[in-house]
């Protein structure tokens, strides 16, 4: 089975926070995602104002004041960006 095969509402986000490391999602299915804050660097720049100020939709979630989206999906499949590097790499 594909994450395409799961029934949308059952992946929904229904509330998702950020802490000083990690975004955590929970979804219609009781589920909690978290991922790491370093995987989206618009994210980890932030401010936690701005990173907490979260919109959610059927398929996602966005940050207005940030102009930035993630979908459920890529989060489930380990997307992140391209030059995201984790926090010991970026130190060197």
């Amino acid at each position: 089975m594909s994450i395409l095969d799961i029934d949308d509402d059952l992946l929904e986000p229904v509330s998702a926070y950020c802490t000083e490391t990690g975004l955590v999602v929970l979804l219609g299915n009781g589920t909690t995602l978290v991922t790491p804050l370093w995987w989206y660097p618009p994210l980890l720049a932030a401010s936690t104002e701005q990173r907490n100020a979260i919109e959610l939709s059927p398929y996602g979630i966005h940050w207005p004041a940030l102009d930035e989206d993630l979908s459920i999906e890529g989060m489930l499949q380990g997307a992140r960006y391209p030059d995201a590097k984790p926090p010991a790499e970026a130190a060197e």
